[in-house]
């Protein structure tokens, strides 16, 4: 939506950027009257933190199985998370960040690890390394993740893909170009290939999508024609 990012306390003339709070509230006096004092601009993102360390202390000790609260909790926590975020901010777009790719991926983990008969100690290292990274970003190489977590990654990678490409298009509501609303459809098509093969695809194929999306904004963020031409090929490439 489109919203004022420069807001000003009727109550006592303080001025603030809504951008990076989130809240019409004066964070001097604490008012709820203010007024936007700018023109408005496309703003999907939300300040929000993932903060995974009491999760990290529960699943920490886990074995073959986890702790039914801990999974329900852990998901809670990564959905609030991924609700808030978006990839416009005060008219800007934004890359697809690695704590997202993290958190989504993190989310079918819990699901997958969950449901595995007999979870390899690779699986439990696996988990547990995304769960003790994630949300600083961090998540092991594609060719680290084991056979049994592929479908994690896949969906994980998939769902963040497909949420970018809808901000990427309500971005380009006000910035239309046809040549990557053309990748963009091609980038689609891709994703839902990966959807129908419930995730289990080549995690290295998957973060092949991943980079394209980001090729395709910075083709957008800087006019750069050779990001888009090697995003229609990587997509074109692809072979799930």
């Amino acid at each position: 939506m489109k919203i004022r990012g420069a807001r000003e306390c009727k109550n006592c003339g303080t001025q603030w950027a809504y951008y990076e709070t989130g809240s019409v509230e004066c964070p001097e006096c604490g008012s709820l009257r203010s007024v936007g004092v700018d023109e408005r601009k496309q703003h999907t993102d939300a300040p929000a933190t993932l903060d995974l360390t009491e999760h990290r202390a529960r699943f920490g000790e886990a074995r073959s199985t986890l702790p039914e609260e801990g999974v329900d909790e852990l998901k809670t926590t990564l959905r609030s998370y991924l609700r808030k975020r978006g990839f416009i901010k005060g008219g800007e777009l934004e890359p697809l960040d690695d704590t997202v790719l993290a958190a989504h991926e993190l989310l079918h983990a819990v699901d997958v690890y969950d449901h595995l008969a007999d979870p390899t100690d690779p699986d439990r290292e696996y988990f547990l390394s995304l769960l003790s990274g994630a949300d600083d970003g961090d998540r092991p190489a594609p060719a680290a993740v084991p056979t049994n977590m592929r479908p994690a990654r896949g969906l994980g990678d998939a769902d963040a893909v497909a949420d970018y490409r809808d901000d990427v298009l309500t971005y380009l509501d006000d910035h239309p170009d046809e040549d990557a609303r053309e990748v963009l459809g091609s980038l689609r098509e891709r994703v839902k290939r990966v959807e129908s093969l419930q995730g289990d695809v080549d995690p290295a194929a998957v973060e092949e999508l991943v980079t394209a999306a980001n090729e395709i904004a910075r083709y957008l963020r800087e006019d750069d024609a050779a990001a888009l031409t090697s995003a229609r090929g990587r997509v074109e490439r692809l072979e799930l």
